[in-house]
């Protein structure tokens, strides 16, 4: 046997060699190639939840977390069926992911999904917060309820899921990655309480990061550009809309971005490969700020 010779060396026909904790050992060729293959993953025995992730950007990301190997919880608070959905097609690529429904805003909610989380997969490292809602309204139209809406979900649920996580990170630590919006810097009319909303989730990275470092838990932002999905598309905002024409002229890059363009950098985030990254406020817009 030659082990200098790549990570697995075929020796007969039943047998190849491996290298497991350092120390190289004879198995099953079959059972060596499958391990082989989630070496190469990247999050290989990491456990992810992604906050409202039955759809649009959220369900991009936990495929991407899933294509890397992370064991992933789909939150939905609603779309039971849009959930499910996102599993199903995790589990049809070769991934693991489970379906937990929880109001992010609501305390009793969050315990819980964290709960049903280590009972399914024992450990939990990854936490995207992801959900979000939205309403473009005037100032002067803009209701109580509905600025108190957008606020549940979008700043006090982000903080009610990253106050549980850290009760649940290892001594190891973990990754908080929060779904902010380039939208702060647009100050685009009508956008008062949404842009408000994305501004706190900033302000919050920045505190967290510096707040949670001792603790080996990494807190960053993604803020997305113009992103079309089944919610915008639902609202009216499609690839044709005057608004999101304008939008696009003004991308250095020229063009709508995708989900899988928001889930790739959060999963990278997610990675190793990030480890001495913390604080950041990634704008993933194509250059529109």
């Amino acid at each position: 046997m030659d082990p200098t010779r790549g990570s697995i060396k075929r020796e007969d026909d039943a047998l190849w060699w491996v290298p497991i904790k350092g120390q190289y050992s004879q198995i099953n060729r079959t059972y060596a190639a499958k391990m082989e293959i989630e070496d190469m993953s990247k999050l290989s025995g990491k456990v992810a939840i992604v906050t409202g992730a039955s759809k649009g950007i959220g369900a991009g990301i936990a495929k991407s977390l899933a294509a890397e190997g992370a064991s992933v919880v789909v939150n939905y608070a609603s779309d039971k069926a849009g959930a499910e959905n996102t599993v199903a097609e995790i589990v049809k690529a070769g991934g693991k992911a489970i379906a937990i429904q929880a109001q992010v805003g609501k305390t009793t909610d969050v315990a819980r999904l964290f709960e049903e989380t280590k009972k399914a997969f024992s450990r939990f490292d990854i936490l995207v917060n992801n959900a979000g809602v939205y309403a473009f309204t005037p100032i002067e139209a803009l209701e109580e309820a509905e600025l108190r809406r957008q606020f549940e979900t979008n700043v006090f649920g982000l903080l009610f899921t990253t106050r549980e996580a850290i009760r649940h990170f290892s001594e190891e630590g973990g990754s908080v990655i929060n779904i902010g919006s380039v939208g702060t810097r647009l100050n685009v009319p009508a956008s008062v309480a949404y842009t408000a909303t994305k501004g706190a989730v900033d302000s919050i990275t920045l505190v967290l990061a510096n707040e949670l470092g001792p603790k080996k838990i990494r807190v960053n932002s993604v803020n997305p550009g113009i992103i079309l999905t089944e919610g915008t598309s639902a609202d009216g905002l499609t690839a044709e809309s005057e608004f999101v024409i304008g939008l696009v002229a003004k991308t250095p890059l020229g063009r709508l971005g995708t989900v899988q363009d928001v889930g790739d950098v959060v999963t990278l985030l997610a990675t190793d490969e990030a480890r001495w990254v913390t604080g950041q406020i990634i704008r993933v817009s194509g250059g529109l700020q």
